[in-house]
């Protein structure tokens, strides 16, 4: 089955007196050995598996060639691999490693999905599916847990998605100046889990849509976790009276979300102001002061707990001054403001593993819900290869790393498959320099299972 015919060579200049000679009968390679340790992941917590239980197959299985849960284990682990685009099937369909881990005998088997077909894919499933599929996403989030958590950070946190065509909903933004979508993104903030990514038209949430999508998700989640602790954390564009009062109105539920600057904070603020005025004029040394004081806006139906931080430096003289708001009356100013709401900037890392790394802003397909479907393909590869880090990579030198080191290093993987009658050989280089983490990264991929 490894046979392969003779091929012209190629002579190079030669070395040392000895020959230097290419030919193309390497046999069957492949460049991305390592989503073997992906596979494994996936047989251990089964995102594509459950991905694909959310979109009905409709089609006459006589003349089917490729399963919906064959052409989506394609499709995540291409992202995965860095492959983002659908034509981007076409020159992998034959590569043997995708074909094992999508359960294809490398050599004997047909070729995987093409371009065409994975794209008529992305257009199949419907508004229904698509909003099983968000809901599956939250449970694989509540699943990833060995019982219910005293405490978890939802993040909310959009980002622009530049388009250049016309696809449905794009809209003109006037922050980002250009025609877009507008993604939300919401992770687990002490973990970095993702929870559910939402495609979104170009335009910022208003109050109510925040409020539709966080009542949704905490009445889904309160199913299994009655008793945990819940912050929405956010910046000050998801501060609003409509989630403020529902979320005062729930147990165990808080928030910690940014609040823009008006001159009447500013004048509640004076005091601390001109305090750290005068220390840094004593001292001469950065002055960071924090004051807790309570304020309530027209729209609001009480008041609330507002943090000031006044910054003055050497570098910037004029005070920096920033405002939170909170229904954590009891909590430490300092600790609300320097631990909980400031960590949520570890959401910037995480959208940037999410759209730069695995590309999750191509979005070209015309219609909206197909665009969707896009989304959720490179949810699913980010929730693989997070499992994967902050499992069996905990303790090494991937522990930290962005997911674009990880594709590099572990992912890409030169590997030659020979299948022979009765078993399938893959051999990696010799001179790999990680094969102690790859090996000890599988065994412990492994044990999890067991």
């Amino acid at each position: 089955m490894n046979s392969v015919s003779e091929s012209p060579t190629i002579e190079f200049p030669s070395i040392e007196n000895k020959s230097v000679f290419v030919s193309f009968n390497g046999g069957n390679v492949s460049c991305d050995a390592g989503l073997l340790l992906l596979k494994e992941a996936e047989d251990n917590i089964g995102v594509i598996k459950t991905l694909a239980s959310c979109i009905q197959d409709k089609r006459d299985q006589r003349y089917v060639d490729h399963s919906y849960h064959a052409m989506l284990t394609q499709r995540v682990l291409q992202i995965a691999a860095g492959y983002e685009d659908a034509n981007d099937c076409d020159s992998l369909r034959t590569d043997p490693i995708l074909k094992v881990c999508t359960g294809h005998l490398p050599a004997s088997n047909a070729p995987l999905a093409s371009q065409p077909t994975m794209t008529r894919f992305e257009n199949t499933p419907s508004r229904t599916e698509l909003y099983n599929i968000a809901y599956a996403m939250v449970d694989l989030f509540q699943h990833s847990y060995d019982q219910e958590p005293s405490c978890i950070v939802i993040d909310f946190d959009d980002t622009e998605d530049i388009v250049h065509g016309h696809q449905q909903l794009c809209l003109f933004n006037g922050y980002a100046n250009e025609y877009c979508f507008m993604p939300l993104h919401i992770y687990e903030g002490l973990s970095g889990k993702l929870i559910c990514t939402l495609l979104k038209p170009g335009k910022r949430l208003t109050g109510a849509g925040v409020l539709a999508i966080l009542k949704r998700l905490v009445t889904h989640l309160r199913k299994r976790w009655p008793n945990t602790k819940i912050i929405f954390r956010g910046d000050s564009h998801f501060t609003s009276p409509q989630v403020m009062q529902w979320i005062d109105a729930q147990k165990h539920l808080f928030f910690v979300t940014g609040l823009t600057t008006n001159s009447i904070l500013l004048k509640q603020a004076e005091i601390t102001v001109q305090s750290a005025q005068k220390l840094f004029a004593e001292h001469k040394q950065k002055v960071v002061l924090f004051h807790s004081m309570y304020y309530q806006a027209k729209t609001w139906h009480k008041a609330q707990r507002v943090i000031v931080k006044v910054e003055i430096s050497p570098e910037h003289e004029n005070p920096n001054i920033r405002f939170i708001v909170t229904n954590a009356v009891n909590a430490k100013a300092t600790i609300l403001y320097s631990q909980v709401y400031c960590a949520r900037g570890n959401a910037e890392l995480y959208i940037k593993n999410h759209k730069t790394y695995l590309k999750s802003d191509r979005t070209s397909c015309h219609r909206f819900i197909a665009n969707q479907f896009r989304v959720f393909l490179h949810s699913a590869a980010y929730m693989l290869i997070h499992y994967l880090q902050h499992t069996v990579l905990r303790t090494t030198e991937f522990e930290r790393a962005t997911m674009q080191t990880i594709q590099l290093k572990l992912f890409k993987i030169g590997a030659r498959v020979k299948e022979f009658h009765t078993r399938i050989k893959i051999e990696l280089p010799s001179a790999f320099p990680l094969q102690d983490i790859f090996r000890s990264a599988y065994r412990e991929l492994q044990l999890l299972r067991c």
